[in-house]
């Protein structure tokens, strides 16, 4: 087979998957028509959890099943007066549904490549063997979440009463975390805690989770095997690819703790070696874990958009926006040895754009819309990151997504109609505002860290709260500082992307594994209504939101003063939650903001998320739009 065989194979598959998730969007067509007779799998769902039919629950399960988030489900569960053992056991049951759904759909991938001798043997063993190690990724998934977040978190918080500084403190002092480069904690754990009498030690997932493992690595094992009798002759590729599923392997099986991230800083040297179009993704992201940053259990095939053209657009405009901020600050050698070192990792990163292919695991729970990684800041600096980017699939989705009287009470008729018409007729322009806002957000992360910048701003256990602002910030300054005219026309749809993602953060208040980004909604709405684009008219619960060019200037300039001083906030390497603090504090169980207003809005936004956030808007019509 030559190339142009192959990326025309590509091409089908990639037309494949996006056909598959148009046939599951329609389950949010017929929701939206009312059409429940065509609804039997979500009728099939209910009775799974053994729960009465109700529109707010029908609601829940199609989000659940289609964009695979159960924040819906839980409120709606919280509102039959479910405790929280029982929305525990119902999520899992929930999880044990989604995942029969999608893997029925994933073995319907890889009957269509097989069958049709699409891609070489040796791609098509790629597609398998990455689909028999996520069925024990998978299988794997339910005793991760009840062991890490179900049971140890939920008994760190009952012992310290929900001092989550006193934790970090604990999981210190007894050393408790994983040790990285040096001998220093590692921003990350690839381990579990384990109750040993009156005290808690640190295992390897190997031994925490010895059946899982083993059968994992089994997977792995006769994954590698197949690979080694067959070729890649079209990216000579096949040793980095064993190569990976092999460290891969010594990743898993390694039982010292003090050696997990070495082994697992190899995976991803072996991992950024591999560049063709057809990405493994392996453990990598830690949201879920709040205290440890258990690493969660990823595992999925990434595949990159055949007609994807590489460019250096987006980061072109970081790196000047970058530099203007830099430069701003007084001249000082270990400033300048981390800017240097996100340079070089800027300089380094490979961009995939594309759509999920095959996904297993915490990926159940919820897909990333684009993701930079590895989190190793020591392997980027040697070979650095991989940006990923599924802009077809979240337009795809945005376009599905039901019309909400939430946002109609929220955001009002006119913003709503512009974003409509925007969303549903400007792919272009669509996937312009995704660079700036997504990938923009992506190349931001990068931004302003060395090698030991998050395990010691992390102390308290509030960097990745401060994080993901920062990240979708380095986005927007490198538009608000660009000198080019070529994305100015997007002005207007930039903002209202920002206004409508920092409210709807608000409704992720409860989601644990989700608080960095509820957090970055609060820095957010700070700016928004410091400038005065949103005003909150407490005493008829109405938010009034001026886009005008005289508040759009106010806000550009809030966003330029905060952004430089969080650089030099990580620049200096402080604490994150002296950052968060000047915009939002804890209040009993979730962080609340300082300003009266914001914080007014923030909790009768939520009150009304809970009642409503799952109540269809028959007012508006998608074919109002779809030209």
């Amino acid at each position: 087979m030559n190339k142009e065989t192959f990326l025309n194979d590509l091409e089908k598959i990639y037309d494949f998957l996006n056909e598959q998730k148009t046939q599951t969007n329609k389950i949010i067509a017929y929701l939206e028509d009312e059409q429940f007779d065509k609804l039997g799998i979500i009728n099939d769902f209910a009775k799974s959890l053994k729960l009465e039919m109700t529109s707010d629950l029908r609601f829940a399960l199609v989000t659940r099943l289609v964009n695979l988030r159960d924040d819906s489900l839980v409120q709606v569960l919280k509102k039959l007066g479910k405790n929280e053992k029982e929305i525990i056991e119902l999520q899992e049951k929930a999880y044990s549904f989604i995942k029969d759904y999608w893997q029925k759909r994933h073995t319907n991938l890889i009957d269509l490549i097989v069958q049709n001798n699409l891609l070489t043997p040796f791609y098509r063993e790629i597609f398998i063997g990455v689909y028999n190690v996520g069925l024990q990724m998978t299988d794997w998934q339910t005793s991760w979440t009840a062991h890490i977040i179900n049971g140890v978190n939920k008994d760190l918080m009952a012992k310290f009463d929900g001092n989550e500084e006193k934790i970090m403190q604990y999981l210190e002092d007894e050393k408790l975390l994983d040790l990285g480069h040096g001998g220093i904690t590692a921003d990350r754990c690839y381990s579990a805690l384990i109750k040993d009498a009156d005290k808690y030690i640190s295992k390897a997932y190997i031994q925490a989770f010895k059946k899982e493992t083993t059968e994992v690595v089994d997977a792995l094992e006769e994954f590698a095997d197949k690979l080694i009798e067959l070729e890649d002759e079209i990216y000579n590729q096949k040793w980095d690819y064993i190569l990976y599923i092999q460290a891969l392997i010594k990743a898993f099986s390694e039982d010292r703790t003090e050696e997990l991230v070495s082994k697992w800083a190899d995976v991803d040297r072996a991992w950024m070696k591999i560049k063709t179009p057809i990405q493994i993704g392996h453990p990598l992201e830690y949201y879920e874990d709040h205290f440890r940053k258990a690493v969660a259990l990823e595992w999925d095939i990434r595949l990159t958009n055949p007609k994807f053209a590489q460019n250096d657009h987006r980061v072109t405009k970081i790196k000047s926006a970058f530099g203007k901020i830099f430069n701003s600050f007084e001249p000082n050698e270990n400033y300048k040895k981390i800017y240097d070192f996100s340079l070089k990792s800027l300089d380094k990163v490979q961009l995939y754009v594309g759509r999920p292919a095959l996904f297993f695991g915490a990926e159940f729970n919820g897909m990333f819309s684009a993701q930079v990684v590895p989190n190793d800041e020591i392997v980027s600096l040697e070979e650095g990151k991989k940006i990923f980017a599924f802009s077809d699939e979240i337009l795809q989705s945005s376009r599905a997504k039901p019309f909400l009287k939430l946002s109609a009470e929220i955001f009002g008729q006119e913003i709503l109609t512009k974003d409509r018409t925007f969303l549903f007729n400007e792919t272009q322009s669509w996937h312009q505002v995704y660079d700036i806002s997504t990938i923009g957000h992506e190349y931001g992360h990068i931004l302003w860290c060395d090698e030991q910048t998050e395990s010691v701003m992390n102390k308290t256990g509030n960097f990745k709260n401060i994080e993901e602002f920062k990240a979708t910030t380095g986005g927007l300054i490198s538009f608000f500082l660009d000198q080019d005219t070529d994305e100015a026309h997007l002005k207007d749809q930039v903002l209202i992307d920002l206004v409508k993602r920092s409210v709807g953060l608000i409704g992720w208040m409860e989601v644990d594994e989700v608080q960095p980004y509820y957090c970055e909604g609060l820095i957010h709405l700070s700016g928004l209504f410091d400038t005065g684009i949103l005003a909150w008219d407490e005493e008829n619960k109405k938010l009034n939101i001026d886009l005008s060019d005289e508040k759009y200037e106010e806000l550009k300039k809030w966003y330029i003063v905060n952004y430089t001083a969080l650089a030099k906030h990580y620049l200096d390497k402080l604490d994150a939650s002296k950052f968060l603090n000047l915009y939002a504090t804890k209040n009993g169980k979730y962080f609340m903001p300082n300003n009266p207003k914001i914080n007014s809005f923030v909790k009768d936004y939520f009150k009304r998320y809970q009642e409503i956030g799952q109540e269809l808007d028959t007012s508006d019509k998608k074919s109002n739009y779809i030209k």
